[in-house]
């Protein structure tokens, strides 16, 4: 079992009706309570625009990685086969407990490592966990891993931080230089637990065409937000 996983532990214990204290965002003197039930506990409602969407790129078999509590998954697994990817034991424990039928532990940036060429028609990362990827390098490497475990008319959809967005909400922003890109720094603590520092690179979505070329995908449709963006992605 992971031994520093603060923020697997409270989504699961709140989950539970255990949670008694607040799972805090944190970078430096800067902390704010993280939104686990706005973020992780409402439903997916595909008769919403965002919803419709969404799930109009999205056929089976569907991976999606860094599913969280499961909150996608536990809809999208009654249209299609789905597997949810999760990096915390405690978050598969939480979903496997709210009804996800395929829920693992697995690394969206080991994929190669853990499943065949050409398993899934399709593939979801809700959550900007796309920044994790760390530099261009690591997000056309994680492209192309995505690209060799999907069919070859499959799509992806993928979101992310506006680089160019510097909003209060956005704890952990640090500025960039170079065109399209930025940087985010935090950490999770929970109980007096501290987790390790997450460090994010933010692309605009011109940035991920950039990344994609050569990988097999193209980026189809852009959704932007204020400060956020979503990604629909097609075999090139």
């Amino acid at each position: 079992m992971t031994t520093t996983d603060p923020f697997g532990r409270a989504i699961r214990d709140f989950h539970r009706g255990e949670q008694d204290e607040p799972l805090l965002d944190r970078d430096g003197e800067k902390i704010r309570n993280h939104p686990i039930e706005e973020f992780y506990f409402g439903t997916f409602d595909p008769e919403s625009e965002a919803g419709a969407w969404c799930a109009s790129w999205l056929d089976g078999p569907l991976l999606d990685m860094g599913a969280g509590a499961g909150r996608d998954v536990l809809y999208f697994q009654e249209q299609f086969e789905t597997v949810a990817i999760e990096v915390s034991e405690r978050l598969v424990e939480t979903m496997c407990e709210r009804g996800v039928r395929d829920a693992r532990v697995g690394d969206m940036f080991a994929l190669c490592e853990t499943f065949d060429r050409d398993r899934f028609g399709s593939a979801l990362a809700i959550g900007t966990q796309l920044g994790l990827a760390g530099s261009m390098q690591g997000l056309r490497r994680f492209l192309g891993d995505l690209a060799f475990v999907t069919t070859s008319d499959a799509s992806a959809v993928l979101d992310g931080y506006d680089p160019n967005y510097e909003g209060e909400d956005l704890l952990g922003y640090r500025p960039d230089p170079t065109p399209g890109l930025a940087h985010r720094v935090l950490h999770f603590e929970y109980e007096g637990e501290v987790g390790e520092t997450l460090y994010f690179r933010l692309f605009s979505p011109d940035r991920v065409r950039e990344a994609a070329v050569g990988t097999g995908w193209s980026v189809a449709e852009v959704r932007a937000d204020t400060g956020y963006y979503r990604l629909a992605l097609t075999k090139a």
